[in-house]
């Protein structure tokens, strides 16, 4: 009887360590699968309003380069929008993964949050700027108000388009290229002033973003020139040979978009490595040309100088440095109470 007992307790013993066993098996199995789900294979690239046309067709190239490198097929969501908006939608809770934006100040706002790491501007390559572009006026073909330079922005009857800079980038980037030429002009800070309250005053619609003014002035047949980024104006003409022209000013700015990762943001959405790949394909020979295709100046020397039929690199070209940096230049022209405040919302 005690036998029958001990190899029943025995028996029961080796089922339950063969049922432990295969909960074990199956926990880790269940856990494998688990972190299979977790690998996220989507990001959110929140971006400014001109590079659309650019990053859907850079998204496709990435997209089999990571493939291809990894075997991982990633999704890429896009966000567009005015640079300022979009970064304050990061800054209220956005889920980007990467901001690719019209200026180094924008991230800088979302930096100063912590949502982004300090020293960003050197995780990449030419401080963070993979592609830059110039301001230049878009104008109709005939040219009828014979725009040539900025000076002709200023004259009675000129209607000018631009976007504002309390939303966009690419209109902070406006400003500042037609601040170099009063600058440059003038030589008197009160007449430079004056130049730049007269050329506002000449600005009929002033949209949110730079696509919206493009929107403005190409389909809704707005005004008599567009103060465009290059990009933007290669591209419309591109689109409409026969009802646009681009004037190319004597004096405007090089304008440096930037790019980086949202480290908070790759970190709860386990995106970092990818984020990472994406941000650095952009120096890559093939996205690099494509930027060129798409209007954009590559910071690559070696590729500009392969299409520099397609640009005007003899503009001379006024840096954020010649304004004291970003920091300072927001908080003379941009900020609220500053001189654009001054010359346009108080006029």
């Amino acid at each position: 009887m005690k036998i029958r007992q001990q190899r029943t307790i025995e028996k029961n013993i080796c089922k339950k360590m063969i049922l432990l066993s295969f909960c074990m098996i199956l926990m880790v199995s269940m856990e494998g699968c688990g972190n299979k789900r977790k690998e996220n294979l989507t990001i959110t690239n929140v971006s400014y309003d001109p590079t659309r046309e650019f990053y859907e067709k850079y998204n496709k190239d990435f997209i089999k380069y990571y493939k291809d490198k990894y075997g991982k097929k990633v999704e890429v969501i896009q966000s567009h929008g005015g640079s300022g908006s979009q970064a304050r939608s990061v800054v209220e809770g956005s889920n980007g993964d990467v901001v690719t934006l019209a200026l180094e100040h924008d991230i800088s706002l979302i930096e100063q949050t912590g949502l982004i790491n300090k020293g960003w501007q050197k995780r990449f390559s030419n401080d963070s700027a993979p592609y830059t572009s110039t301001i230049v006026f878009l104008v109709r073909k005939g040219n009828k108000k014979s725009i040539k330079d900025w000076k002709d922005l200023i004259k009675k009857g000129v209607e000018v388009i631009t976007p504002d800079p309390k939303s966009s980038g690419g209109a902070c980037w406006n400003f500042l290229a037609a601040y170099g030429y009063a600058i440059d002009t003038y030589h008197d800070q009160k007449k430079e002033e004056q130049f730049l309250t007269k050329l506002y005053q000449n600005v009929s619609v002033m949209d949110s973003g730079a696509r919206g003014s493009t929107t403005t002035f190409v389909e809704n047949k707005k005004g008599d020139v567009l103060i465009a980024w290059e990009n933007e104006a290669i591209q419309t003409v591109k689109n409409y040979p026969d009802k646009y022209e681009i004037i190319t000013p004597s004096i405007s700015i090089l304008a440096q978009p930037s790019v980086s990762l949202v480290d908070d943001n790759v970190k709860v959405n386990g995106t970092k490595k990818i984020a990472t790949e994406y941000l650095k394909y952009l120096y890559s020979d093939k996205a690099q040309k494509l930027a060129a295709e798409e209007g954009y100046r590559p910071s690559n020397e070696r590729i500009l100088k392969q299409y520099q039929g397609k640009f005007n690199l003899n503009m001379k070209l006024y840096k954020i440095s010649d304004f004291g940096g970003w920091d300072q230049a927001y908080k003379k022209y941009f900020e609220d109470g500053a001189l654009f405040d001054k010359i346009y919302i108080n006029q």
